[in-house]
This record gives structure tokens, sequence and C-alpha cells, in this order.
């Protein structure tokens, strides 16, 4: 089939051939006038709207559609005249209901007159670009009736006048207020913003510019913030009740800067109530507060931020650098949790955790507890406390929550090399001592430090562990070797310990005595004879003992004592008194360490199983010590502790300092070859910045040390000097 040809149809008028009277249009026109003026006087059922349409559309057939659009806007023009008037009459809170009443009479009307004037609304006006019927009833009902001489300016006033009355706490007509703001806005959102919205945004700031100057006189921070808060929030609801929701955004902002923006310095500096008043004392609801209000002004919460870190930062020092509280380690670091635990809180609670304020927190933090150089020993403490003691009545899940804040802490240490020589010592003190809470515990604190530092930052505290095992097959073999041998002596249980894992310990021997040298050398045989090219040396310093005493009357008694402690009172089977010197001269135990444990054998309360003459609380050189017979205990075990020098001395503390000083020689070292290595050419300060980020994790090496070990490299020749430019360095294949 072949296509058939498209054809394009268009629907003309039906083309009349009759003769129009002369005065057809002028006869028509007079209905439909009628018409208009019967809608306008609520009469409009007696009226049959199909004929209406019908003369309509007939005028604009016989091209009589200007006569209709003129007589209509003359129409209108005259009714809303009168409608002016009226409104214009009524007094006092009449005048809105008024407006509101013609104002739903003429949308009511102008529908009617549209459905009648349908045909010329879409074929004469769109033809001829006149303004069509809807939009002239509103155009016209702007320019009679709301910016007549009567009414424009008595409508604004009125309207303002209802905000502040409101503001003021009176309750007003609100439905009213709705629909008189939304026919402004009907008429276009310029009439709405030159008529109201306008002169109501310099009212306002002049009304909260007052008002606030008004309560910063007579408040605290916290009752201001409430104010504003609230005035805040009113004006929020005021235009989701009757206003247009584009106002929102310029009358906060008018509240935000009159309120807020204008007295940020004095509200958070205000005193006795002001931002640093709120951190010290929690309280959580006004600092909330703060942080929504201030986070609505450019600078607000840069200016909470930086006093908040100011004052954590001053606090922080003053804790960190108090001499009362460095004397108790434990304390100490428990008071840096808790402030963190505070400020935690702060910024979950009522900074909405701002990640902004976290970071100033934790900048803060990094801050101040590297103020004081005792920090890493503090902290390592701290969790010898914990695991050693362990937390009474305290689940597993708490011991973790506190190893994790200990991390945290950790964290903000710059010299964490210094934590982990501290950590290796009392570590080693726990588990030689069998003094640890629980291995799991241990292992756990080892997993997050291996986590935050790498596997060479735990490896040797690893081999410690690895050590104690080894331990107890080692003693098990010794004992299945010696078969009954030992039967009638001492039962000994020795750790064997790798030099390289366990802390770098000063050998400090002491003169056993002659029951216990013989089993010490049995065991020296025995592992020497399955271990070739190894050697033993004695801790006797970090050993401890049960010995089995016999007090006056027969009393038996099992003592948990030192090593130390057990060299010095087996002395007494063979002696009823020995003095200090007697004792030092039999034993010799370092000075410091024979006075510590004489003072725990003879000066503690209800642990005295010694007596010494004269009686007081510290050691002399002329002291003389006896067996005291009357010693009793309800307990058949009793421990006797060493009196434990918590901290450091000075002399113990340098010398820690230094041993930390010679091991981050190599590091150093090893970071500089690594650099060059890599770079073959660098200048000195980009090496030391290079340096200085690689060895961060572990500590901030100092800039002179690093110029040293570079020396160092060159005299070995790692490296050399360029010929012409003596900072820039070669690398030496």
């Amino acid at each position: 089939m072949s296509a058939q040809k498209k054809r394009n149809f268009q629907i003309e008028a039906f083309k009349h051939r009759v003769v129009v009277d002369p005065k057809y249009a002028e006869k028509t026109w007079k209905i439909l006038e009628h018409a208009i003026h019967e809608i306008y006087n609520h009469n409009a059922s007696g009226l049959s709207f199909e004929e209406l349409y019908r003369n309509a559309y007939n005028m604009v057939l016989h091209k009589y559609g200007e006569k209709l659009y003129l007589g209509l806007v003359s129409t209108l023009t005259s009714h809303l005249e009168e409608i002016a008037e009226s409104i214009g009459a009524a007094q006092g809170p009449s005048f809105l209901e008024e407006l509101n009443r013609k104002w739903t009479d003429h949308n009511k009307a102008l529908q009617m007159i549209r459905d009648i004037l349908m045909y010329m609304d879409r074929t004469f006006i769109p033809s001829t670009h006149k303004t069509p019927v809807n939009e002239l009833g509103l155009n016209l009902w702007r320019d009679k009736v709301i910016h007549s001489n009567k009414i424009r300016t008595r409508l604004q006033s009125t309207l303002l006048e209802l905000v502040q009355r409101e503001r003021t706490g009176e309750v007003i007509n609100r439905g009213l207020m709705r629909n008189v703001t939304k026919m402004l806005a009907d008429l276009g959102y310029v009439v709405y913003q030159e008529d109201f919205e306008k002169p109501f945004i310099e009212v306002s700031g002049n009304f909260y510019r007052g008002e606030s100057q008004q309560f910063i006189a007579c408040c605290d921070c916290g009752e201001y913030l409430k104010k504003a808060e609230k005035r805040l929030n009113e004006e929020i609801e005021r235009v989701s009740h009757y206003l247009d929701s584009k106002t929102e955004v310029k009358i906060t902002n008018v509240v935000e800067k009159e309120m807020i923006e204008s007295h940020v310095q004095r509200l958070v500096h205000m005193e006795n109530s002001g931002l640093v008043n709120m951190l010290v004392d929690d309280r959580f609801d006004d600092l909330g507060r703060m942080y929504s209000l201030f986070r609505r002004v450019s600078t607000g919460l840069t200016l909470v931020r930086d006093v908040m870190t100011s004052h954590i930062r001053e606090a922080g020092k003053q804790l960190v650098t108090d001499p009362e509280r460095l004397k108790d380690p434990v304390d100490f670091v428990q008071r840096l949790l808790d402030e963190k635990d505070k400020h935690d809180k702060i910024i979950i609670t009522a900074f909405n955790n701002d990640k902004t304020f976290q970071n100033a927190l934790n900048s803060s933090f990094e801050y101040f507890i590297n103020l004081n150089p005792r920090s890493p020993e503090y902290i390592s403490l701290f969790v010898d406390d914990k695991l050693r003691k362990g937390l009474k009545g305290v689940s597993e899940e708490d011991v973790e929550t506190v190893l994790d804040k200990v991390m945290m802490l950790f964290r903000y240490l710059q010299e964490k090399d210094v934590f982990e020589k501290y950590y290796k010592q009392h570590l080693a003190k726990r588990l030689l001592s069998g003094k640890t809470v629980s291995d799991d515990a241990e292992r756990s604190l080892i997993v997050k430090l291996k986590t935050e530092c790498g596997y060479q930052f735990t490896s040797k505290l690893e081999g410690m562990f690895t050590d104690m095992k080894t331990s107890q097959d080692t003693m098990q073999g010794f004992y299945a070797a010696m078969g009954g041998e030992l039967a009638d002596g001492p039962t000994l249980v020795v750790q064997v310990l790798t030099t390289g894992s366990w802390p770098t310990q000063s050998t400090t021997t002491c003169n056993l005595p002659s029951e216990i040298q013989g089993v010490c050398e049995k065991f020296k045989n025995y592992y020497l004879g399955t271990h070739s090219g190894r050697r033993l040396s004695w801790q006797t310093n970090m050993g401890n003992a049960d010995l089995k005493v016999t007090f006056g009357k027969g009393q038996k008694h099992e003592l948990n004592v030192s090593t130390y402690q057990m060299c010095i009172l087996m002395l007494f089977n063979n002696a009823d008194q020995q003095s200090y010197k007697e004792i030092e001269q039999a034993t010799e135990i370092p000075a410091s360490d024979l006075k510590r444990c004489l003072q725990s054998l003879a000066c503690a309360k209800g642990r005295n199983v010694l007596r010494k003459e004269p009686m007081s609380k510290d050691i002399g050189e002329d002291d003389v010590f006896f067996f005291n017979d009357k010693f009793t205990s309800k307990f058949y075990k009793v421990k006797i502790g060493t009196v434990v020098a918590q901290k450091e001395s000075e002399p113990e503390k340098l010398e820690t300092r230094q041993r930390v000083e010679e091991d981050r020689k190599p590091q150093i070292e090893a970071a500089i070859v690594r650099i060059m290595k890599a770079r073959r050419v660098l200048d000195h300060n980009n090496i030391v910045a290079e340096v200085t980020k690689q060895l961060q994790s572990r500590f901030l090496p100092n800039p002179i040390i690093i110029k040293k070990r570079i020396e160092s490299l060159i005299e070995r020749e790692f490296l050399e000097r360029d010929k012409e430019d003596r900072k820039l360095y070669r690398y030496l294949a």
C-alpha cells in the first residue's frame, strides 16, 4: 500500500451570515456588567452562567473583545474603589477583619468572572497581549485597595503593631494575620516585601537591639542564652504560623546578629558565668545552648573553641606542674583521665561531638602532658598499679576500658620510647613476682601498643612472656633430672631471662645463704649442661622467697619476702642480734636496698618480724636489730612487702634518660641512612625534617643530636659533604 498523504486540518469559528444589530455589543455588555455587579453584591445564585458565558463568547466572536475587556477593567475598578472606601472606614480591630473579608469576596467574585469570560481569557487576551482576568483582578486589588491612601500605611502599621504585641506576650489572631500576609504574597512577592517584610525586618532589628542591651545588663550568660534561644524559636514559629517561609532566614539573621553576634565576646568572657565557668561546672545544657546559638554566627564556634582550648591548656599546665600533684603518680594520671573524660563528655553531650572541638582537646592534652618530662614514667606506673593490684570487683571489660583510656594518653606522648623503657621495667617486676592481675590483660595492652607503634615496639615485651613459659619447662626438666637429690633442701624456682628482651639491670649480687647457694649451683650446672654457649648471672634483686618461721611460744608462720629480706632473716638463725654494719658485711646488699628491706622488716606495723634499737621510722648505720619473738598475726601466711620507691630517684631518672638517649642514637642513624639511600643527595634542613617525620611516632629527635649523628656517619664514611656546598650531603654506596 502506498502511504497516504497527511492532511492538516484547522478548526475555525463558525461564520455567521446574520447581520448583527448595531446595538448588540452595548446590550450584551450591559447584561454582563449587571452580572458582575450581582456577583459582587452576593446575588450570583439567580444568574445563568451558561447564558452569560455564551454572551461573552459571542462578543469576542463578533470582534467586540476590546469593548468587553475595557468594560471589565472599568467595572472592577469602580467596585474595588468602593471596597477600599468600605475597608478604610472600618475602625480598630475590624480593619483587618474587613480587609480579609473583602479579599475573600473579591477572590470568589474573580473566580466566577473568570468562568464567564473564559473564552476571552483563552483567545482574545493572549492574541492582544493583555493581562489575564485573574491577574488583572489581583493587580487592581493591589493598586486600588492595598495601595490606596487610606489603607497602605495603616495596614503596615497594624501588622507591625500586632507582631510587637505578640512579642510582649499578648495573644493575637494568628489566623487573620496569616490570611493578610498570604494576601500580600499572592499579590506578588515584591508586594509582600515592600509592604510588610522590609519594615518588619527593620523594626525587628531595633527591637532586638534594645532588648539584647537590656538582657546583657541584668542576666548572667546562661540566662541570656535561654532568652536568646527563646526569641529565636519564637521567630521561627512565627514564620511557620503566619509569614512567608522566605522570611525565616531574614528574621533569624536579625536575631542572630543583634542578640548573639553583637555580644559573643562579652557572653563568652562573662564574669562568673561565661564559658570557662560552664566548663568547670559541667553545665551541659548551657554549653549545648551556647554551641547551637554560636554556630549560627560566623566566628562564634571559633571563639568558643579557642577559649575552651586556652582554658584546658592552662588547667592542664597547672595540673602537670603542681609539685603536690606529682607526689602520687597514680593519682596524677587518674586526674588526667578524669579531665579527659570530663571534656569528652562535654564535647559529645553539648558540642554535638564536633570533630574540630575533639581535635582541639587532643592538641591541648598533647601540649600539657609533654610539659612534664615524667609523664611517660607516671603513665607506666599507673598501668602497673592497675595490672598489679587489679580493680577490685571490676570485670575484664572494665579493665579493658581503663587500658583503652591509658592508650589514649599514650598517644599524646612525644617520647613513647621513654614510656617503653619504664613499662618494660614495671612489666618485668610484675611477671617475676607473679603479681600481674591476668596474662590476658597484660597481653591485651601489648596488642594495643603493637597496633599503635608496630611490631618492633613490642617484640621484646612479647619475648618476656616467652621466657616465662620457657622457664616453667626448664624447672620441670631440672627437678626431673635431680630426682630425689633436692628432697630435703629448699625448693628453688628460677626464671631464665634472655638478656636482650628484659630491662638492663645493674648486676647487683648479694651473698646467698649456704643452704640456697648449694641448690643454685646445682641448677647452674644443670642449665649450662643442657645449653651450650650460654652464661648465667643471678639477679637476686628481683627474686622472692617463702620462709617458714617459728616465733616465741612455738607460733609458726610462713613469710613471703624478697630474696634480699630472706638473706637478712637467715642471719638470725645463728644470732639473736645483728648490727646494721654486720648485716651489710654479711649480705653485701647495696646500701639503698638494704635500708628499704630493714625498714620493711622492722618498722612496718603488723609486719615487724624484727625489732630495732633505737626505735624510729628511718634506718641508721648505728642501728641494732633483734629477732622479734613476740611477733603475732591472725594469718598463717604473712606477706612482707618492700618499701617501694614508686618514682625513680633523681640519679635513677638521669640513668634512665642516659640509656634512652643511647638507644636513640642507632635509631636516628638508621633513619638518616634510609633517607640518604633513597635520596642520594640532600641538604641538612631536609634531612632533619625527614628524620623527625620518620621517628615522631616514637620520639621527637633533637636537631642537635641529628647533626651529631650525621657527623658520626661522615666519620664512618657512610656520608660525605659536598665540596662546594657544606650543607649538602651525599650518600656513599
